[in-house]
């Protein structure tokens, strides 16, 4: 443990360095997954709880949810290096299933909405006696 792990610090440099709002840090206090120390009426986070908001917005940035991301970071406390990472390597694979599926019906969507677009151009060109223009 280094002298930096010691430091504390304040609510709004926290939420600046990490790209969120003080609101946001309070919410995930509220849910039970930062625990920052309180000088005075001030909330103050020690290292621990600014590695653990990265980590909190990396689970979220890639899609899980907060009960998800409380297990990963339950696991963290655990001992068992191993168990952790298969159930971390179980989550993403599901979570890579999960994407995978969306966008196979989100390519399917488009093809689909190209097609009607491509009909709808076609029947102006023939209303027209010309040709129809895709709208900008």
């Amino acid at each position: 443990m280094t002298a930096d792990d010691d430091a504390l610090t304040g609510i709004h440099a926290v939420a600046e360095q990490l790209g969120v709002t003080p609101r946001t840090l309070r919410l995930y206090e509220d849910k039970g997954l930062i625990h920052p120390v309180r000088v005075g009426n001030n909330r103050a986070y020690g290292h621990r709880d600014i590695v653990r908001m990265r980590l909190i917005l990396r689970g979220k940035r890639l899609g899980f949810s907060l009960r998800e991301i409380q297990e990963f970071l339950d696991l963290y406390a655990e001992t068992d290096q191993k168990e952790q990472m298969r159930t971390l390597a179980a989550r993403c694979r599901s979570r890579i299933d999960t994407l995978n599926l969306q966008r196979q019906a989100l390519d399917q969507t488009v093809a689909e909405l190209e097609e009607l677009e491509k009909t709808a151009l076609a029947h102006l060109d023939e209303r027209r006696g010309g040709v129809a223009q895709r709208p900008a």
